[in-house]
């Protein structure tokens, strides 16, 4: 049971990152284990073997797997980010996004000698918390023994594509939800959970330059709460796997083409796509399918506004912890003997290594008005 929880709470893990490891000892380290010197294989394995029972060697492993979550980490294209407001939170605690309204509506006029009004003003706010995401890895002693590099390989490609991808997941569920739009967000009508007005962002019209156009139209005549033009501009174009293509020709076709069905003479139409001109941002997001189990998800698509002109959506990050850590689980075995046991030994339950992964986050709605879908 004692083990169990150990493992539940990861209780006893060190992080990897805070060991103090010179440049040189990471180099030998990754040079010995990737034999870079072409040694034989009977020296190299005894020259590992040799390794192995030293103290460095579980801190230098666990590093080394670090850095290669970071590098492909940081590497990844997430361009979801470009989309969402992107934040960093002091703590776990609730925090709230406000929301003021009033002051900036259009001036009073003011009679000779007469009074400055005060102008009402209120505020609101939207509220969420981060959450902690994580999984763990063991390594047996017998791998080690057996296989150093079989032993952990893959690992950091595996524990960056986990972080990756869990980010991704969790974006997506924040304007998507198993029946399409997700409903707190979009509606038509919908009520904004901050402010109480009502707002139309939801559409059924299928992805092209005219409804594309049309959709636009929309997002700009969106109002705040006094009535006032807030000129939002869809500037991210979000479509699923299935629209990529028909999204791209919109968006770099130079020409449209019209057919004259009406009778009488001929009518002059414009033939250049402006569409590109506009500064549309494609992107093509994978989970859109997974989340989105409706039988619309290949015709729903989404514009959102640029988060520094207004934010449908933030995603946070624990401040100081906005990239995936690496922490390694001390040994819990002590010797019978009085002498030092290796730290590569393993637990005492089971003779593993252990090491986990773990990312700080989580994301909110915030203000309807600079979203848009249509269900096609």
């Amino acid at each position: 049971m004692e083990f169990l929880n150990l493992m539940e709470k990861w209780n006893g893990y060190t992080p990897v990152r805070e060991k103090r490891l010179s440049e040189a000892k990471i180099a030998n380290f990754v040079s010995l284990v990737t034999n870079e010197k072409k040694m034989p294989s009977h020296q190299w394995e005894y020259l590992l073997k040799e390794v192995v029972t030293t103290s460095d060697f579980p801190d230098l492993l666990g590093f080394v797997i670090d850095r290669e979550i970071l590098t492909k980490y940081r590497a990844a294209v997430t361009d979801w980010k470009s989309y969402f407001k992107v934040a960093k939170l002091a703590n776990f605690n609730t925090v709230r996004r406000h929301k003021v309204q009033g002051a900036d509506d259009r001036l009073d006029e003011v009679a000779e000698k007469g009074e400055y009004l005060v102008t009402p003003m209120s505020d609101c706010y939207y509220s969420y918390n981060l959450k902690k995401y994580g999984k763990q890895f063991d390594i047996s002693w017998e791998s080690i023994i057996n296989d150093i590099m079989n032993a952990f390989g893959d690992i950091g490609d595996r524990f960056a594509t986990s972080v990756i991808r869990s980010e991704a997941f969790k974006a997506t569920g924040t304007y998507a939800a198993a029946t399409g739009p997700h409903a707190s967000l979009f509606g038509a009508t919908i009520t904004d959970s901050c402010d109480g007005q009502a707002i139309t962002n939801l559409g059924s019209l299928a992805l092209s330059i005219t409804n594309l156009q049309t959709t636009e139209a929309l997002m700009a005549s969106q109002t705040d709460v006094n009535g006032e033009p807030i000129l939002a501009r869809g500037v991210h174009l979000v479509v699923p796997p299935a629209l990529e293509y028909t999204a791209r020709a919109i968006l770099t076709s130079s020409m449209e083409m019209w057919t004259q069905v009406a009778a009488g003479g001929a009518l002059p139409y414009p033939m250049t796509n402006v569409t590109p001109q506009m500064g549309l941002k494609l992107h093509v997001d994978p989970y859109l399918p997974i989340i989105d189990v409706s039988g619309d998800v290949d015709t729903t698509w989404y514009l959102f506004a640029e988060p520094s002109q207004g934010a449908a959506m933030e995603f946070g990050y624990l401040r100081g912890h906005e990239t995936p850590e690496i922490c390694m689980k001390n040994s819990d075995k002590v010797s019978t003997a009085g002498g030092a046991i290796s730290p590569f030994a393993g637990d005492f339950a089971t003779d593993n290594i252990f090491y986990r992964v773990r990312q700080v986050m989580n994301s909110v709605q915030l203000d309807p008005r600079f979203a848009y879908a249509q269900v096609g």
